[in-house]
Parts: C-alpha cells; sequence; structure tokens
C-alpha cells in the first residue's frame, strides 16, 4: 500500500458506490470484494455466468430470471468488482480530474461540475490535488497513465507544466481545462481571459476611472498574461496608460490581495480602482484597503474574477467577472466521452466568453 504512487499525494473518488477515500489503488479490489458472483448464483439458483449477463446488461435474461438473479444480489449484497471488469472491457469507467489547488473554491467548480456530468455518463472521477507542484503533478498524470484510464482532463500548474511531454506517449483521451498554452496541439476548453480583461477595463472606464491598478495571478500562468494583456489594450484604447508601478503580481489567494494592496499604497501613485484576478485576492484587497483608512467603492473601486460565492456573500457585495464553470466542464466530460467511445479527435480549442457582473465594489467617479 505505502508503495502505491497515488499514496504520495492528495486524490480523491467521486463514485456512487463504496467510497475510495483514504484507500490506494491497490486496495480498490478488496473494497468491492464484499460478496462473489459465485454467491449470487447460488443462492438464485442459476449459473454465474447468467449472473453475468444480468449484471453487465450485455445478453437479454427472462425477467423471471433477472428478477430472481436481482433479489438475490440485494440478499448478499453483491458489488460488481468495477475495476476487474474494466481490465476486461477495456473500460474502467474512471476519468482522472488534475487540479492545481483544491481549496481553492474556483477549482472546486471544476470538481463539482465535472463530476455531475461524469455521472450521468456512468463514469467516475479520481481527483488528483497537484498542490501547484510540477512533480505532484507529474507523478499523478503517470499514476493515471499506468492504470489505463478512460481519460484525463487537468489544470496545470503553469507553463512551466511537464504534463504533455508525459501524454505525448499515450493513447488516454486527454483535455485541457482552464490553462491551455497558445498553439499547443492538444484539445483544450478554455475561458476568453483576454475578454476578461476588456470586460473589467472596459467597466471601470465607463464609470469614469483614469487610474486604474491591476494585481495579477501568477504570471508564468498563460492566463494571467492574457487577462492583463486584455486590460492593458482596453485601458490604452481609452488613452489611459496602466504605470508599471500598478500591477503587482498574485497569486490568486486571498494573502497576495492583502499584499497586492499593499504594495500599491507603497508605490505612493494614486489609483482610484483596482482589478483583482480573483476575487479571493479582491477580498484581501477591499480588507486591507480597509484597514489603511479607505473605503470601497468611496475611495477605490474593486472587480473581482471568478464569481465564487463569497464575491455576493462580501460588504460590499463584489463586482466580479464571471466564468461558466458547469458548461466548461460539462465540454470537456463530452469531449473525452466522445473521443473514448467514438474515436473522434475533438477541435482542438473551445474558447467560452466570461460576463460582467456589476454589484457594490464599483461607482462613478
Amino acid at each position: 500500500m505505502g508503495n502505491d504512487p497515488f499514496c504520495e499525494f492528495s486524490f480523491y473518488s467521486f463514485t456512487k458506490a463504496p467510497s475510495y477515500d483514504n484507500v490506494c489503488a491497490n486496495d480498490i479490489i478488496g473494497v468491492w470484494n464484499l460478496a462473489s458472483m459465485k454467491d449470487v448464483a447460488r443462492l438464485a439458483g442459476v449459473s454465474v455466468s447468467t449472473v453475468s449477463r444480468v449484471v453487465n446488461k450485455n445478453i437479454p435474461v427472462d425477467e423471471q430470471t433477472r428478477k430472481r438473479v436481482e433479489n438475490a444480489i440485494d440478499k448478499v449484497n453483491y458489488k460488481p468488482n468495477l475495476l476487474a471488469r474494466g481490465l476486461r472491457s477495456k473500460s474502467g469507467h474512471m476519468i482522472g480530474l488534475a487540479v492545481p489547488e483544491i481549496l481553492h473554491q474556483a477549482f472546486t467548480y471544476w470538481i463539482k461540475y465535472c463530476e455531475e456530468c461524469a455521472a450521468e455518463y456512468g463514469m467516475n472521477l479520481i481527483i488528483g490535488n497537484t498542490q501547484n507542484n510540477p512533480d505532484k503533478e507529474e507523478a499523478f498524470i503517470n499514476s493515471l497513465i499506468q492504470r489505463q484510464i478512460d481519460g484525463i482532463i487537468f489544470s496545470r500548474v503553469s507553463d512551466k507544466s511537464r504534463i504533455l511531454h508525459i501524454l505525448d506517449k499515450t493513447d488516454i483521451p486527454v483535455i485541457v481545462l482552464d490553462r491551455a498554452l497558445d498553439k499547443e496541439d492538444v484539445p483544450a476548453v478554455v475561458l476568453d481571459n483576454y475578454r476578461a480583461g476588456r470586460l473589467a477595463g472596459g467597466h471601470l472606464v465607463s464609470q469614469g476611472h483614469k487610474k486604474i491598478a491591476c494585481i495579477t495571478g501568477p504570471l508564468d500562468i498563460a492566463l494571467s498574461r492574457e487577462r492583463l494583456q486584455g486590460l492593458k489594450e482596453i485601458l490604452e484604447e481609452n488613452g489611459i496608460d496602466l504605470k508599471d508601478g500598478l500591477v503587482a503580481e498574485g497569486d490568486f489567494k486571498y494573502e497576495t490581495g492583502v499584499a497586492g494592496a499593499q504594495q500599491l499604497l507603497r508605490s505612493r501613485i494614486s489609483f482610484t480602482a483596482v482589478w483583482a484576478q480573483s476575487d479571493l485576492m479582491a477580498i484581501g484587497l477591499m480588507n486591507e484597503l480597509r484597514k489603511q483608512g479607505l473605503s470601497v467603492p468611496e475611495d477605490v473601486s474593486v472587480i473581482g474574477m471568478d464569481d465564487i460565492s463569497m464575491a455576493e456573500i462580501k460588504l460590499p457585495a463584489l463586482t466580479t467577472i464571471s466564468q461558466p464553470y458547469r458548461e466548461m466542464c460539462r465540454l470537456a466530460i463530452e469531449m473525452i466521452i466522445r473521443q473514448r467511445k467514438e474515436g473522434v479527435v475533438p477541435e482542438k480549442r473551445v474558447c467560452l466568453q466570461p460576463s460582467l457582473v456589476v454589484r457594490d465594489s464599483t461607482r462613478k467617479v
């Protein structure tokens, strides 16, 4: 058990069957063996092959026999060994999902909606929390490949990710969710992050702001740079310069929103509005501004990004850029299913549009 790579990093399994929590992959078979198919056959008075037909639903069985087998299954609490069945059918009904930070609410949305959609197709989801660590990311993906999983969806830790070099060696269907690179030759479902930057900047410009700052995500992640580029260009089109001293780099977390606010204030460059590239950073920013004696939105207007649940709860409620999480996850799962079942390689990139959600943290100047 201790030698299994799955035990070396955080992983979670979402299924309709008994939980795999804290169980390594080598132990999964033991979880399922509550009763054998022979026990069911003996109780129902039929052959093992008949029980197999009822369980797998691949060959018709007369109604009376089917009911007798199903009653026996209930009585002995028989659970099909899905892993063994997968080895025979070349499908374990499992999709792997790698996310950089499981505690960040944006990524909990990826998990929630991918799991919901996968379940509709009779698929289960194994989650790997790669903890923004390329080594952990590589270990998790290698473990999935070794088990011949049905598909892999991943949001890379950064541009430094080695994940595509690994996946080039397998024919397992792969989809990049959210953090794709320009011109990479792999199917992806992404947000138009450049458009997100333009939406944020456009809203602030429409409110009369000319002194605008930004707290970015990590700039070694392409989407952070795309968001910043969109913001810069919409400001330039309106004759506004995004000064270097008014750009602080964060990591999408609350703490770097606080640190970003402190950095902006230390610059001594006047600003009346800030776009933080995540809601958590925006909330950290707002709290630090309040500690420094500034009010939102009276002194500084603030926009976030993601539209997590805290955005609406926070006072003042946070103006933000919303992502279509459910639709993005559904597309990713369906692209995996189609490629697996039909052998159809999906279009290389599907780009969905963000939307502006105006609340109370911005106002006209």
